[in-house]
Parts: C-alpha cells; structure tokens; sequence
C-alpha cells in the first residue's frame, strides 16, 4: 500500500524536528533536513504499518494546502510505502515444504546441511537481493 501524507520540518538547535501531524504521536528528528525526511518517511510507513496490522482505521491525510505552518517551518509531501517496509523489516520465519529426491536429502543430512540457509540464499541470488 502507498500513502501521501504532508510532513512539517521544524528547525531545532540540534537539526530538524519532522512530523506527520495526521498520524497521531509520528514526530522524529535528525541533524539534517534530508536526515529527517529519510526519518519521518520510515517513522509513517511503520506508524501506518502497525496499524495495517492491527485492523485500526488509516487516517485521512489532510491536503497539503491545508496543512498550516509556523515561521520557519516547512511542509512536504511524503510517500509512505508500506509494502516496502513490510519487505524490509519483516523478518518472520514461513514455514514452506518441498520436495526433493531421497538421495539428495541423504547426501544433505550427511554433510549438516541447513535446508533453510541455503533456500533463502537460494531465494535471495534467485532474485537479486543482498
């Protein structure tokens, strides 16, 4: 799932604060204004994630022109890609059954082989990711 919702960066002593005001308590900071966007971006797509999970209800995001500001202050669009997140964070174990021939699971066995290592190492050069 893919959302759009504006973010407010606010200069701080330390760096920049950044929130998503439609999500409520998504508030995070980094030292840089760039920081802070790769920050709030993550923050959102794990805040909207959980709540995925949960069954809670997705808030409305408030148009972008609608979204008021305070000197200083600047206001964005951000993606926020849950789909994404889920691929890069979820690290639950599936259990999934194969099968292959009695001589190889034989030879396997012999050799201490971690049937599941090599099928997600397997899987991984399979389709491209580290």
């Amino acid at each position: 799932m893919k959302y759009i919702y504006g973010a407010v960066f606010t200069p701080a002593d330390d760096g920049y604060s950044a929130e998503l005001t439609d999500l409520p308590g998504c508030i995070t900071g980094a030292d840089t204004i760039a920081d802070a966007f790769e920050m709030i971006t993550d923050a959102g797509a794990m805040w909207l994630w959980d709540a995925e999970n949960h069954g809670e209800e997705i808030p409305a995001p408030t148009p972008i022109e609608d979204i008021r500001t305070e000197e200083g202050q600047v206001k964005s669009l951000v993606l926020l890609d849950t789909d994404e997140y889920r691929r890069a964070n979820e690290n639950r174990a599936v259990k999934k059954t194969l099968t292959i021939p009695s001589w190889l699971n034989i030879e396997a066995e012999r050799a201490g082989v971690n049937f599941s290592q090599i099928l997600q190492d397997g899987l991984k050069a399979r389709l491209g990711i580290q």
